[in-house]
C-alpha cells in the first residue's frame, strides 16, 4: 500500500465505532462522484464548484511534459533558479514537494521587505538574471503575490532585462491577474477553477513551480495515482475513511491535532497539513486545530485530553512506536498519497463537523481591515511600556499591566482557557530569524497547553480562518518588526513596510472584534531581540 494508518488505544475505539457510519453514507464513493449534496445544502453550491481535485491526477498528467519543457527553456538560457510568489495552499504543497525532492526553491510568501529584498538580490544559486518568478494566485488579485511581482518587474526593468523572459504566471482563467499577464506577454499556465488553493497540491499551483525547480511530478502524480482506488470506495479499509474518524471522531472529541514528523522521508508536510485541516474546518465556531510539534515537545508528554497526537513516520518505526505511545495515529506513505488521502479525510472531517470544508469566511475579514489601515493611515496605536527597546501593546489592557516581557509571558499564558491554545504570529523575516520558530517550544513548556507558531502574513491565508472561525478559546502573540529597512511597491502608495504592518494589525483588530485577545511585540531589530524575548519567555 502506498499509504497506511495504525491506531491503538482510544483511538482505535473511536475508529471502529466511527465507520460504520461513514461506510453506510457512501461519502468516499461520493466525494469521487462530485456529489456536492454531501455537506447540506447550505454548502452545495460552494462544493459544487470546489471538488476538482478530486481529479486532479489525470487533468495534471499533461502538465508535466509542459513544465519540463518550459524547464529546458529556462535552463538553455542559463535561467535556472526558481522564486516563487505565492500564499496559502500556493506556496506549501511546492515547499514541501521541493524541499522532499531536495531541489532549491525560493519562497516567497512575505511582504517583509527584507524578505522580498533577498529574494530579488539572489543567493548562492543565482541572480536576478538567473531567476524565474512564478506568479501563483488563484484570484488573481492576491495583494501579496501582486507587490512581489511588482517589485520584481521594476528590478528586471532597471536592468534592461525584459519581464517578460523570466515571470511564469499560475491562475485561474479570467482572473484579472490572466488578463494582465497575457497583455504584458507572460507565460501564464492556466489552474483548474474547480479546485480551491488549499486542495490545489497536485493541480499547477503544486507542480509548475516544482517542477521548474527540479522535483520529479511525474513520480507525485504516479504516487497520488496508487492512492486513488483506495480512497474512493466505501470500505473500513479505506485510509481516508479511518483518517477522517480518528481525528474528527469520538465523544468528546478531540480538537487539536498535534502532528509530530520523522522529518526523514517527507520534508515540512505538517505545515502543509496545518494549513489545510485549519482552514477547512476551523469555521461556525468550531474545527479541529493542528499544532505542529517535535519530537521531544511538551505537548507530547502532557496527556491534554483535547490533544490527539498524529506521527507521520517511517514505515519501519510503527509497531515500535505502536508499543511505546499507544493511543497515537501514526501514518505513513508517500507524499503523493498523503496529498490524496489527507484532501479526502479532510473533506470527510468536515462533513462531521456540519460545515462547508471548501470555504473559508472569515480569511476576507483581516484583508479588509488592513486595506482600511492602508487607506486611512493611523497613528500606530500607543504601546503599553518598553523594555529593552522593544514596545508591548495588548487588545486587552489586563495582559500587560505586569510592565515587563517576562510578566507579559505569565499573562497570556495564565489567560488560556483549560480547553484553549496559544497562538504566535510572527510577522517578520523568516530568514533572517528562523530561530524565532523555538519560541514556540519555550511558551509550550511554560503553558502547559497546545502552542502554534505562525510565520505572517502567510498564515493569514490558512490557519488565519481557524483563528477567528473556530472556536474562540485562542490567546495570540504578535512579534512584528519596525526595522528601517523598506521597498516601494511600484504602481501602490504604499511600501512592504506599511503592509505588513497593517496586515498585522488589522488582524489583531478583527482579532479583538471576535473575542480573542492579542498582544504585540515591536521589534527594533528582531535579529538582536531574539535572544531577549527567548529570556522573557522562561
Amino acid at each position: 500500500m502506498s499509504f497506511e494508518i495504525h491506531v491503538s488505544g482510544r483511538v482505535a475505539d473511536v475508529v471502529r465505532d466511527t465507520l460504520p457510519g461513514l461506510v453506510d453514507s457512501l461519502v468516499a464513493s461520493g466525494i469521487t462522484a462530485g456529489d456536492a449534496d454531501l455537506w447540506g445544502p447550505d454548502a452545495a453550491d460552494e462544493a459544487s464548484r470546489r471538488l476538482g481535485w478530486t481529479q486532479a491526477v489525470a487533468v495534471s498528467r499533461p502538465l508535466v511534459a509542459e513544465v519540463e519543457a518550459l524547464r529546458g527553456d529556462f535552463a538553455a538560457r542559463g535561467v535556472t533558479r526558481v522564486v516563487l510568489a505565492g500564499m496559502g495552499g500556493s506556496s506549501l504543497a511546492p515547499e514541501v514537494i521541493a524541499q522532499t525532492a531536495g531541489v532549491p526553491l525560493v519562497i516567497l510568501d512575505s511582504t517583509a521587505p527584507s524578505q522580498v529584498l533577498a529574494a530579488i538580490d539572489g543567493d548562492e544559486t543565482g541572480g536576478l538574471a538567473e531567476t524565474v518568478l512564478v506568479v501563483a494566485s488563484k484570484s488573481g488579485s492576491t495583494v501579496e503575490t501582486d507587490a512581489a511581482r511588482r517589485a520584481f518587474e521594476a528590478a528586471w526593468t532597471d536592468l534592461g532585462i525584459d519581464p517578460a523572459q523570466h515571470i511564469v504566471v499560475v491562475t485561474d482563467p479570467g482572473s484579472p491577474l490572466d488578463a494582465a499577464a497575457r497583455e504584458a506577454g507572460y507565460r501564464v499556465v492556466s489552474a483548474d477553477p474547480t479546485v480551491g488553493g488549499r486542495y490545489s497540491a497536485l493541480t499547477a499551483f503544486g507542480l509548475v513551480p516544482a517542477g521548474l525547480a527540479g522535483a520529479d511530478i511525474a513520480e507525485l502524480l504516479d504516487e497520488a495515482e496508487a492512492t486513488l482506488l483506495e480512497v474512493a470506495i466505501d470500505d473500513p479499509r479505506n485510509p481516508a475513511l479511518v483518517l477522517a474518524a480518528a481525528i474528527a471522531g469520538g465523544s468528546p472529541r478531540r480538537d487539536k491535532l498535534a502532528l509530530v514528523s520523522d522529518g526523514t522521508h517527507i520534508v515540512g508536510l505538517p505545515d502543509w497539513i496545518e494549513q489545510l485541516v485549519a482552514e477547512s474546518t476551523g469555521k461556525l465556531g468550531t474545527g479541529i486545530l493542528p499544532v505542529v510539534v517535535q519530537p521531544l515537545s511538551a505537548e507530547l508528554d502532557a496527556d491534554l485530553p483535547d490533544v490527539q497526537v498524529l506521527r507521520l513516520v517511517d514505515d519501519a518505526e510503527h509497531f515500535r512506536l505502536l508499543e511505546q505511545n499507544p493511543g497515537e495515529i501514526l501514518v505513513s506513505g508517500s507524499l503523493g498519497a498523503q496529498f490524496v488521502v489527507w484532501e479526502f479525510a479532510t473533506a470527510i472531517a468536515g462533513r462531521m463537523l456540519g460545515i462547508n470544508p471548501f470555504d473559508q469566511p472569515d480569511v476576507e475579514a483581516a484583508k479588509a481591515a488592513a486595506r482600511g489601515l492602508l487607506d486611512a493611515r493611523p497613528e500606530p496605536s500607543p504601546v503599553a511600556f518598553t523594555e529593552d527597546g522593544i514596545g508591548v501593546r495588548s487588545t486587552d489592557p489586563a495582559l500587560v499591566a505586569s510592565g515587563t516581557l517576562s510578566g507579559v509571558f505569565a499573562a497570556i499564558e495564565a489567560a488560556v482557557p483549560a480547553d484553549g491554545y496559544l497562538a504566535i504570529q510572527a510577522y517578520v523575516d523568516r530568514t533572517v530569524v528562523p530561530q524565532l520558530a523555538g519560541l514556540r517550544e519555550l511558551v509550550a513548556a511554560e503553558a502547559g497547553r497546545p502552542v502554534t507558531f505562525g510565520w505572517g502574513p502567510r498564515f493569514l491565508h490558512s490557519t488565519g480562518q481557524y483563528h477567528k472561525g473556530g472556536p474562540a478559546t485562542g490567546v495570540f502573540l504578535q512579534l512584528v518588526e519596525a526595522t528601517e529597512t523598506d521597498l516601494e511597491i511600484p504602481g501602490l502608495p504604499f511600501t512592504f513596510g506599511a503592509l505588513i504592518a497593517a496586515q498585522a494589525s488589522g488582524d489583531a483588530q478583527v482579532l479583538a472584534a471576535h473575542g480573542r485577545p492579542v498582544v504585540t511585540f515591536v521589534l527594533p531589530d528582531p535579529a538582536a531581540d531574539v535572544l531577549t524575548v527567548f529570556e522573557a519567555a522562561q
